[in-house]
């Protein structure tokens, strides 16, 4: 047992947040916490960490646990580069390993009887740094700051970073510090897709438990075991992934209704004998009888029903020609930077179409590109536009909600707004509250409210997931998926472009390139096949295939991984032999000499192994 959590009741100023919930985290879980927004989930986490304490019940902490907390707003600072940073972690291997460097240099010149004293100080050394794998540390940073997209930047202060790459090099420390147990509130955020799938294969040879918030069910399902639901404030555990938790719910809720219906059945069909039999003489005592087994009877509570999720539905009065978009031969810069050269790009009407690329390949750039009215991007005649800003410029924080809305469509009847707004889940409080008092799931469905209302046949969403909850992803998932116009978005959650895309653009080096399929079926090609130049523009003829070539040269780079692997093994078998050897041997100069310049040979044949060893991961 790592934390139990029992009976814990939890408010603010007297309002409950959490009321008598009840569960444990043992070693090696795999738990994700799912609810939506504002129902309690990173409070949860913060009693379980001991930032909070419980107004009633107990939160026990097993003795000596090593948490780590990835708090979603919260980044890693210092003063030092990247790399630096990280090496902080590994001091201490570094420090056994020169101490041990040291004593086999001191070995050169000893005596006998220092020869024993430093041979047993050696051996205790290896025996250290085999338990720690110190001399790894070295190929674990690199490896960690490659995958998470800090592989260019080692030399660069952490101070002078973004506060979303600060998050991600927190995310970074707490993989390297390795804690018992890691605790992870929104660990997606600021990761593009590429990252994303470097952190689920790290997460899942992870060898401690992990407590994880996310809304990206692609993620949940890979990484968690078992699922814990929190609403209304209760706690319900559920085992599995999301997508089985879904299932779960569904059936538990069903299976509640009807035993509660039942026995409502039953208590009336009671209390209606009881009502009609107990004045009289000859069934007073049977009627009695039915009293007693009312009063007996542990009555089942009746199922809240799960918040109401909002409703989306776009439409449109006209229909568009068939290409409604077409941007021939055009360069993409920003602040001097090309990020797309000689691209070329068409939307077809009907066409879903996801763009995705890493961080900075200039997704969002290429949105706002083809809605800048320059000359060179033409729309198909009827074609009309919406498009949905991440960042709600188009917002203004000082108006109220309801005044927002009527800006853009003030010939909207006050009914007919409020009713939209209350469709996407802001209640009749929230329209007249000012936009900057809105949280951020709130901000994105007044975003989704405008889009409605603007009954546009193309629609041009720029990450509309963002700060939205899980049942709000789902069911703009399904809005989108009815909707018989034409869509073209970014996203960096791969199940909502897995329900949405029929079509892929990859902005990559300089590049726009296409895939005509759904998520599911690039994700196949492009692993079947690793990329090894930009795809060309049809499904048949992406770029995700190799040469012979290639092929060869990947094979030839996994064997000498291999090799080399295999290699190192037998250096640490016989460094531990030659340890023996050295004690046994503590008395002969001649052989602790021999022994001691083969320590320095294995040292020299090692350190080249793993600098070869990290141009090949």
């Amino acid at each position: 047992m790592l934390i139990h959590l029992d009976n814990v009741t939890f408010g603010y100023n007297g309002f409950p947040i959490l009321e008598n919930v009840c569960f444990m985290l043992s070693e090696q879980d795999r738990v994700g916490l799912v609810g939506g927004n504002g129902e309690g989930k990173t409070t949860l986490l913060r009693l379980c960490l001991g930032m909070l304490s419980p107004d009633s019940g107990s939160v026990t902490r097993k003795n000596g646990i090593r948490i780590g907390y990835l708090d979603q707003s919260g980044g890693f600072e210092s003063d030092a580069t990247v790399y630096g940073a990280m090496a902080e972690v590994f001091e201490e291997d570094r420090q056994l390993i020169d101490r041990l460097r040291e004593t086999e240099r001191q070995m050169a010149d000893a005596n006998e009887d220092e020869m024993r004293i430093l041979a047993a100080r050696c051996e205790s050394y290896h025996k250290r740094i085999a338990a720690r794998d110190s001399y790894s540390y070295e190929v674990r940073i690199k490896t960690v700051l490659g995958g998470m997209g800090f592989g260019a930047v080692y030399d660069q202060k952490v101070n002078t970073m973004s506060g979303g790459e600060k998050t991600r090099l927190k995310l970074c420390r707490l993989l390297l510090e390795a804690p018992d147990l890691l605790v992870l509130d929104e660990p997606t955020n600021h990761l593009d897709i590429k990252t994303l799938f470097f952190l689920e294969d790290y997460l899942t040879s992870y060898r401690g438990a992990l407590f994880i918030v996310s809304h990206d069910r692609f993620f949940l399902d890979r990484i968690t075991s078992r699922t814990l639901d929190l609403v209304h404030g209760r706690v319900v555990s559920y085992q599995g992934n999301y997508s089985k938790y879904k299932i779960l719910k569904a059936e538990r809720l069903t299976r509640q209704e009807k035993e509660y219906e039942k026995q409502q059945e039953e208590i009336a069909r009671l209390k209606e004998y009881v009502d009609k039999n107990i004045v009289r003489a000859t069934t007073a005592k049977s009627a009695q009888s039915r009293v007693k087994q009312l009063d007996r009877m542990e009555l089942i509570e009746k199922p809240i029903p799960p918040p109401a999720r909002p409703v989306f539905s776009f439409s449109y009065d006209e229909r568009p020609y068939e290409r409604v978009i077409y941007a021939p031969a055009f360069d993409l810069k920003i602040d001097g930077k090309i990020l797309l050269r000689s691209a070329e790009f068409t939307l077809m009407r009907g066409e879903k179409c996801a763009i995705l690329g890493d961080n900075g390949t200039g997704k969002s750039t290429f949105l706002k590109y083809l809605l800048s009215n320059n000359p060179t991007v033409q729309y198909g005649r009827f074609a009309r536009t919406a498009y949905y800003d991440q960042e709600n410029a188009d917002l203004d924080p000082e108006d109220r909600v309801l005044d927002a809305f009527w800006g853009k469509y003030a010939l909207l009847s006050q009914t007919d707004a409020r009713k939209l707004l209350a469709r996407s889940g802001l209640s009749a409080d929230d329209v007249c509250k000012k936009v900057k008092e809105l949280s951020g799931g709130l901000k994105a469905k007044l975003e989704l409210s405008l889009l409605e209302a603007r009954r546009a046949n193309v629609l041009l969403l720029d990450e509309p997931t963002n700060h939205l909850d899980l049942p709000a992803r789902e069911a703009l998932e399904e809005a989108l998926k009815t909707f018989d116009g034409t869509v073209l978005f970014v996203s960096h959650d791969r199940r909502f472009i897995e329900q949405i895309a029929t079509r892929i653009v990859i902005l990559e080096n300089g590049t726009l390139n296409c895939f005509s399929g759904t998520y599911a079926e690039y994700l196949e090609a492009k692993s079947s096949v690793p990329q090894t130049e930009p795809p060309k523009k049809t499904k048949t003829a992406d770029s995700s295939y190799r040469t012979k070539e290639d092929r060869a040269r990947e094979a030839k780079r996994k064997t000498r991984t291999r090799e080399i692997e295999t290699r190192l093994e037998q250096i640490e078998t016989e460094r531990e032999t030659l340890n023996s050897e050295l004690i046994a041997s503590a008395a002969d100069y001649i052989s602790v000499q021999k022994i001691t310049t083969r320590f320095t040979e294995l040292q020299t044949e090692e350190d080249a192994l793993y600098a070869e060893y990290e141009t090949l991961i």
